[in-house]
């Protein structure tokens, strides 16, 4: 395998179509302002590297990197490649992965709207992102002590698990189809409307208006707080383990609580039934 150490490049692709190379403490940055530096590129290893230049991986199949950092200027960093590991990276240029597959993320730190659109299987574990339209119409999605802080995320989302994660974003999940949360915090106004055949079990659920127009939705001893105007026309089987601020028209189904400071039934259509198993009240 080729080595190459301790260089700056900043033309127009410069290691184009390399395969089987190891890159080490490697600047890509310059005044030529260069794009594509490993385009269409197979088995690379990328260690230690500065990246401020634009589209640095696409179409690559079978790269490494480690202990890299993707400034702001390093738009589009990773499209159309397949089975890539990142490790220890930042990632904090706009768009910067998209159209890939087969991704395992470990430690990294993400700054970057409209991340991850379009990617069949990626893990990530203990890492941190804030993005907007975070990993929207990605399937297959692992994800285990990552946080995140943003608006609109996993939207159109599919086959999917998230563990052991603390989300702070808005509108998070809807149009989502077979997901499962576990052991996690969702902190945001208006989640998962539209879902299908999504569970979340032993969860922390905050925020205005949750869970409405749902379709097989499914909540497993999960703690609701400051959750007004809940399951809105959804089809609902939910064990709730403390009072809920107020429950509005659930289509179908079954809500178990310990207490509810309002049940809202003015649609006719609303037959969930809502099972209060204690005397007391939510203000």
């Amino acid at each position: 395998m080729t080595v190459i150490e301790n260089k700056t490049f900043d033309e127009e692709r410069a290691l184009y179509g390399s395969a089987e190379v190891t890159v080490k403490h490697c600047r890509f940055d310059g005044p030529a302002d260069g794009e594509s530096a490993f385009k269409e590129c197979r088995d690379v290893r990328v260690e230690d590297c500065f990246f401020n230049l634009r589209y640095p991986f696409w179409h690559d199949e079978g790269a490494s990197i480690d202990n890299c950092e993707m400034t702001e200027l390093c738009r589009a960093a990773l499209w159309y490649s397949n089975h890539v590991v990142i490790n220890e990276s930042k990632l904090h240029g706009i768009k910067a992965l998209r159209e890939c597959s087969d991704i395992k993320m470990r430690d990294c730190h993400i700054v970057s709207p409209e991340f991850g659109w379009s990617v069949n299987g990626i893990e990530m574990k203990d890492s941190f992102a804030e993005s907007e339209y975070f990993m929207m119409r990605s399937n297959k999605l692992r994800f285990d002590n990552v946080t995140l802080k943003g608006k609109y995320s996993f939207q159109y989302i599919e086959d999917s698990v998230f563990e052991n994660c603390n989300f702070d974003t808005k509108d998070a999940f809807w149009h989502a189809k077979n997901v499962t949360v576990r052991n996690s915090v969702i902190k945001g106004e208006y989640l998962a409307w539209y879902c299908e055949n999504v569970t979340f079990e032993n969860c922390k659920i905050i925020g205005t208006q949750p869970l409405c127009y749902c379709k097989g939705l499914k909540l497993i001893d999960c703690e609701m707080i400051d959750t007004d105007l809940s399951f809105e026309r959804s089809e609902v089987e939910a064990t709730l383990t403390a009072p809920i601020v107020s429950i509005k028209n659930p289509l179908s189904g079954h809500i178990s609580v310990p207490g509810v400071g309002e049940i809202i039934r003015d649609n006719p259509n609303s037959r969930g039934e809502v099972i209060v198993t204690k005397n007391c009240c939510c203000a």
